[in-house]
């Protein structure tokens, strides 16, 4: 054998040997340069050197870990990388880190502070708070940040995606007028927010920004603002033809969807428990994903023949939904639609629908159902705990028999 042939090999094997053997003397973690996930159950994690990357959600729903230390080797820190880690209290972002990925701190509900060494060129804190270098971007406000008010500075542009999502304590909150863009969730589960006003200079709002705010009762659009609007404190686009949020915490029983309104949003009406009754005008088409989830007061609601499309999760865990009809003009029912509807024991489905989604009756009430010929799908779970009668799963068995419309998770 020659020496090259000799030295190649050799080669080979050592550049196999390293991630393999920090692998082996690290068993609570999964990586070589990139962390992919943490096995471990250890209060307090020391990251190894070495790794570079940590993984999107390496960390998420470890809810012992109290502290993570960060070595100076790492410049990326991934999606969701450190998701409801519920007892992490504090951690410190080194001078390397050049790239944070989307909603990493997360519902870490005792987080108080995210601190940045000044050294870094991307990123910066002020009092817990992560933003950008410039800070024209605010990133993150800390969870289980105790403080009851908070004004966001004069010079933040962009709220970014969770920003301020499951954070308990703060009852209000001040948005400057040099802010254009609120991303996803950026409030989402904000249980003590009590109202919020929207300046003018807003020209972009994400899908669910205010979702499961269960104390907000008003959100205000500045009367100046060309993009949104707002009418009794329900926040629209400034037709009124799309009705973007409805606040969770409004005390009415009862309300009527405007006549303007051709779409109702992403999660506009989700974790409004007070609603007892809900009128849809037949100027609407479009119900939105999760637009009345977790509805948990809502017993009935009429579906207009004008609507032709109905999102995914649009009405899971309506828990006291006793009764809804699906016009005709409805061709699917989409995954998790009414997903969690306890009370709903029987449904028709029209003759129009081709399609009922993954999970789309999953663990409702149901204990009877006639799906038309004209259905050709079903997806898996669609039927998963619904208590019906034995010769009926045959029957529905048998016309599908390459789904499995009955699967238990864990068990298909």
């Amino acid at each position: 054998m020659s020496r090259k042939l000799i030295f190649t090999a050799a080669l080979f094997l050592i550049t196999l040997y390293i991630p393999l053997s920090l692998f082996s003397q690290n068993r609570d973690f999964e990586i070589g340069t990139v962390l992919v996930r943490y096995r471990g159950d250890a209060a307090n994690v020391t990251i190894p050197a070495g790794v570079t990357h940590i993984g999107d959600g390496a960390f998420s729903y470890y809810s012992n870990i109290t502290s993570i230390t960060i070595p100076s080797s790492v410049t990326h820190i991934g999606d969701g990388a450190f998701v409801d880690c519920r007892s992490l209290t504090s951690i410190t972002i080194p001078s390397s880190v050049t790239s944070i990925g989307e909603e990493a701190f997360v519902a870490c509900t005792s987080l108080t502070n995210i601190t940045v060494d000044n050294q870094n060129q991307s990123y910066s804190s002020v009092n817990g708070v992560l933003f950008n270098k410039t800070r024209s971007v605010l990133i993150a406000y800390p969870a289980g940040k105790q403080e009851r008010t908070y004004t966001i500075p004069s010079n933040v542009s962009r709220i970014e995606y969770g920003a301020f999502s499951h954070n308990s304590r703060l009852t209000s909150l001040t948005i400057p007028s040099s802010v254009i863009f609120i991303g996803e969730r950026a409030f989402y589960g904000c249980s003590s927010l009590t109202s919020i006003t929207i300046p003018s200079s807003v020209t972009s709002i994400g899908d669910n920004a205010f979702s499961d705010c269960s104390s907000l009762t008003s959100i205000t659009a500045d009367i100046q603002n060309k993009v949104f609007s707002s009418v009794n404190g329900v926040l629209f686009n400034k037709s009124r033809s799309v009705l973007i949020a409805y606040p969770a915490g409004k005390q009415e029983r009862t309300y009527t969807i405007p006549s303007s309104v051709t779409s109702v949003g992403y999660g506009a009406f989700s974790g409004c428990g007070n609603l007892t009754s809900i009128t849809i005008p037949s100027s609407v088409s479009r119900i939105g994903e999760w637009a009345f989830s977790s509805c948990t007061s809502l017993t009935s609601i009429t579906i207009p023949s004008s609507v032709t499309s109905i999102g995914h999760h649009a009405f899971d865990y309506c828990r006291n939904l006793t009764s809804i009809s699906i016009p005709s003009s409805v061709t699917s029912i989409e995954d998790g639609t009414f997903s969690g509807c306890l009370s709903l024991t029987s449904i028709t489905i029209p003759s129009s629908v081709t399609y009922i989604g993954d999970s789309a009756f999953e663990s409702s009430g149901l204990t009877s159902i006639t799906i038309p010929s004209s259905v050709t799908f079903i997806g898996i779970y669609a039927f998963s705990g619904c208590m019906f009668p034995d010769e009926l799963k045959v029957e529905i068995s048998n016309r599908y028999e390459w789904a499995a419309p009955f699967a238990n998770r864990g068990v298909y």
